[in-house]
Order: C-alpha cells, then structure tokens, then sequence
C-alpha cells in the first residue's frame, strides 16, 4: 500500500521535471549577446561591472526563457515582439549593475 502512495507522490513531480530544466543558449549567440552587452553597458559602469553584469544577464535570460524564445530575442524578429522584449529587460533588471569607483 505503501508504494502506491509513493508512486502517486512521485508521478506528478516526474511530469513537471521538463517544465524546470533550464533553456540553453543557442550555438554563439551567448557570445554575440555578451559582444554587444558589454561594450554598451562599459560606457556607463566600466568594463569590469560591464563583464559581470552581462554574464548575470546571460544568465537570467537562460534561465526564464526558452531556446526558441532566446533565438527570437537576438534575431531582427525580436524587435517585432515588445512584450518579450520586455520581459527580457525584467529578467535583466535583476542584476543591479554598479558603477566602479573613480580612481
């Protein structure tokens, strides 16, 4: 009786496990999106703060969004799609960007 209760647990949980698993970035575009974050965001917090808020961004953007979706933000189409735009600005806001100190 004991194992029908557990498989009953377990059932539901195996079903969601695909909706958890993580979109990965599709072949180089984590690489062109790091070319043009960084450059952009170095001209207003410098390149060190540029580097680590662009990586926190790349990893924000993997992490709510599908391969699908990360394709159709970096392609022209995006532009075409503000509320995924946008959606993407969330996810980035999240990685508080700090200036480095004058020296």
């Amino acid at each position: 009786m004991r194992m029908t209760h557990l498989l009953a647990f377990a059932a539901p949980l195996a079903l969601l496990l695909p909706l958890s698993a993580q979109a990965a970035w599709p072949k180089d575009l984590k690489a062109q999106y790091t070319a043009q974050c960084v450059p952009a965001a170095a001209k207003t917090i410098g390149d060190k703060a540029a580097k680590a808020h662009c990586a926190c961004g790349a990893d924000k953007i993997e992490k709510n969004f599908t391969t699908a979706q990360i394709k159709e933000l970096m392609s022209p189409e995006g532009a075409k799609n503000p509320q995924l735009q946008q959606d993407a600005l969330n996810a980035i806001a999240q990685c508080k960007a700090r200036p480095q100190p004058k020296k």
